[in-house]
């Protein structure tokens, strides 16, 4: 009996926590889209996925003209705690893990502080724009996107 009330009290747990991961994660679907920035024959352009079970996907390129110069698979998806964290993989690299430390209605920051650069990713939704900001932890040697939606 006490071990059957221990599984259904880790299933709720569980349940709960997945539930609130998701929400979590739903909080940024004011990422979601098709975004690029253009300048001088250079260019850089995002994918977001709109959330769905916990979970949004993405992909980032740049080059100049015709040539692609870099790639990047992205996730944002809750980690063990539950807490949403930006997962980048450069060009196939093992994924990096920056976890979300706030969040508002037009702003994200992930950090990973034990990474060496970037160790911030901010994005920011500006009227239809979506500013995205690497930088070291301190908010230090930055750059910066300004997408447009495509």
């Amino acid at each position: 009996m006490k071990a059957a009330a221990l599984l259904i009290g880790f299933g709720l747990l569980t349940a709960m926590s997945t539930a609130a991961s998701a929400q979590g994660v739903a909080e940024l679907a004011w990422m979601s889209g098709d975004w690029a920035e253009e300048k001088d024959g250079r260019w850089t352009e995002e994918r977001w996925s709109r959330p769905r079970g916990g979970v949004m996907l993405g992909t980032g390129r740049s080059g100049r003209d015709e040539r692609l110069n870099d790639w990047e698979f992205l996730r944002i998806e809750a980690d063990a705690t539950g807490v949403p964290s930006y997962w980048g993989s450069p060009r196939g690299a093992p994924p990096v893990a920056f976890r979300l430390v706030s969040v508002s209605r037009t702003e994200a920051v992930f950090e990973n502080l034990k990474h060496d650069y970037p160790a911030r990713i901010v994005y920011r939704r500006e009227g239809q724009a979506l500013v995205a900001t690497i930088s070291a932890a301190d908010g230090s040697n930055p750059t910066s996107w300004r997408y447009r939606r495509r």
